[in-house]
């Protein structure tokens, strides 16, 4: 029997913050949901571990997405950071390039990320690929950009013949609504007190900072506290906590 589309998902998921509020708006959305991940030798490899955890807090949490999620796909992508002079994969200081674009940037991650993905969504029958780009919050990545998401589901779904969606809730919103979308998807989710039971599983659970830190912790998360993604996820909590 053909599956009903749009019914099936598969989440771009590194266990960070944005990749969660993602997954947890999959399970709500989709009937069945699979997760991808990627080892491409970062930096913040801890972030490989902390996926792991997040997920099984959200099996535990959650009864009714438990019963949609399926199964983890972690891909060896250790090529990609040997083709990469980036701050994400070498040991060097955060910084802006001439280019206009910061070190942080990975040329073709994204994309060889959706590619990967939607191969396995053709091979899995997963009709919709979920990633949390977006325009709104970002280091100015121009992989991260609507018309790269719509460039890339046309590519992707002319060159494999199946007709993908490229999902990105995420888009249009900056990191304090991010917070507000976790706690509505928490809230929504059937639960007991499933919002701030969502919102506590990303505090504690997941991982955002480039270096990988994870003893310090703050109000928002574990991090160093000064890169720049500790800096954006923690301008966000605030601006999300203010607003309360």
């Amino acid at each position: 029997m053909q599956t009903p589309p749009h019914s099936t998902a598969l989440v771009l998921f590194s266990g960070g913050q944005d990749s969660t509020a993602c997954l947890a708006y999959a399970l709500q959305k989709f009937a069945r949901v699979e997760t991808i991940g990627f080892d491409y030798g970062q930096r913040h490899r801890v972030e490989l571990t902390q996926r792991v955890v997040v997920l099984a807090e959200l099996r535990k949490a959650f009864p009714t997405w438990a019963a949609r999620l399926g199964e983890d796909h972690l891909l060896d992508l250790a090529v990609l950071g040997k083709v990469s002079e980036t701050s994400l994969t070498r040991d060097v200081a955060f910084q802006m390039e001439q280019s206009g674009l910061p070190n942080t940037f990975v040329p073709g991650r994204n994309l060889l990320f959706l590619t990967l993905a939607a191969a396995l969504a053709y091979r899995r029958d997963l009709q919709v690929i979920v990633t949390g780009v977006c325009e709104t919050d970002f280091s100015g990545y121009p992989d991260c950009r609507d018309d790269t998401m719509k460039a890339m589901q046309l590519a992707l779904s002319l060159g494999m013949d199946k007709r993908f969606l490229i999902d990105t809730p995420l888009m249009w919103i900056d990191k304090a609504a991010t917070w507000r979308m976790t706690h509505s998807l928490g809230t929504d989710s059937g639960a007991a007190g499933g919002g701030q039971k969502l919102l506590d599983l990303v505090l504690e659970h997941t991982h955002t900072c480039y270096l990988g830190e994870r003893t310090q912790r703050h109000a928002w998360g574990y991090g160093c506290g000064t890169c720049p993604a500790c800096a954006l996820r923690a301008r966000g909590w605030q601006q999300y906590i203010d607003a309360i």
